[in-house]
């Protein structure tokens, strides 16, 4: 992956892109944007991104939103998903791409959603992983909320989100653990030198729900390819925000191992699903032919006198 940054309305945005240059492909050349989740960075994500360049062919960028990652942070004025999803937009133009298969993780999947609803047309497909679009996992379980809600019931469901991701944590670090660790660590430091930054982010992502956008999307006449990926021991984004977003789009969720961040430990996984499950190759090559549709739409509208 080669670091790289843009300017988006006067703001740098940090970003990585694949260093697998088109060879023959040319303008079919199929571009993926792997978004990260809240408090992470794209650079935590380089690992898997370069996997999924190598053994699919695709060129991955990883941007690292505002606020995260060292990309400066939008206002409270400017912040909202929209806002997020335009930014992406502006990357894969800095890098002349016209359309891309969006990777959306957690906060990333909500902006993955956001993106595919602004800009249906640069949308190949989404691959939806422990999704924070749709409500369901803010509404929280267990004895921590139920001592803690007749009280104080937002600072109880705090505390089960952060319980939820300090559980989370061990399974991070499975695996190959050095390797894992020197991939979070630089943006983990960015991320807590400015985490003031971060904070109306997270504001931001409690207040949204696309659950209308989900159901938009499963609707839509010309249908963008969707892949829901769920960690099986995910305690952040549970069991019922997956129930609840396969039964809004339609689409059926495939369970993996690991928690909610299995990507960042296992980032064999993805590609392995994309390339083996057959719901995986399904979806390849439904992005293949939307890829070819949208090309000969493109080439219609340029001939058009």
């Amino acid at each position: 992956m080669v670091p790289a940054t843009a300017r988006v309305d006067g703001r740098r945005w940090r970003y990585a892109i694949s260093d697998n240059e088109p060879a023959g492909r040319g303008a079919n050349q199929i571009w993926a944007v792997n978004i990260h989740g809240y408090f992470a960075a794209g650079g935590m994500y380089w690992r898997e991104s370069a996997r999924l360049a190598r053994r699919l062919g695709w060129r991955v960028l990883n941007p690292s939103l505002p606020g995260f990652g060292g990309s400066d942070p939008l206002s409270w004025s400017d912040l909202s998903m929209s806002a997020l999803s335009d930014g992406i937009g502006e990357i894969l133009d800095n890098v002349g791409a016209q359309s891309a298969v969006i990777l959306g993780h957690s906060m990333g999947g909500a902006v993955a959603v956001q993106f595919a609803a602004d800009h249906p047309d640069r949308t190949l497909g989404i691959v939806y992983r422990d999704g924070a679009a749709t409500s369901a996992w803010k509404r929280r379980r267990g004895i921590v909320v139920r001592s803690l809600a007749p009280f104080i019931p937002d600072f109880a469901a705090l505390v089960d989100i952060l319980g939820a991701t300090a559980l989370d944590f061990p399974d991070i670090v499975v695996g190959r653990l050095a390797s894992t660790l020197r991939s979070i660590i630089p943006d983990a430091r960015r991320n807590v030198r400015s985490l003031g930054q971060a904070l109306p982010v997270g504001a931001m992502l409690i207040a949204t729900d696309l659950t209308d956008r989900v159901a938009h999307l499963a609707t839509a006449a010309d249908r963008i390819p969707i892949l829901p990926v769920w960690g099986c021991f995910d305690r952040i984004t549970h069991a019922r925000t997956a129930d609840e977003f396969e039964r809004v789009s339609g689409e059926h969720v495939i369970w993996v191992p690991g928690g909610h961040s299995w990507m960042l430990a296992r980032p064999e996984t993805q590609p392995d699903v994309l390339i083996h499950h057959p719901r995986g190759q399904q979806f390849v090559e439904r992005v293949d032919a939307r890829a070819s549709r949208l090309r000969r739409r493109g080439r219609a509208r340029h001939d058009r006198p």
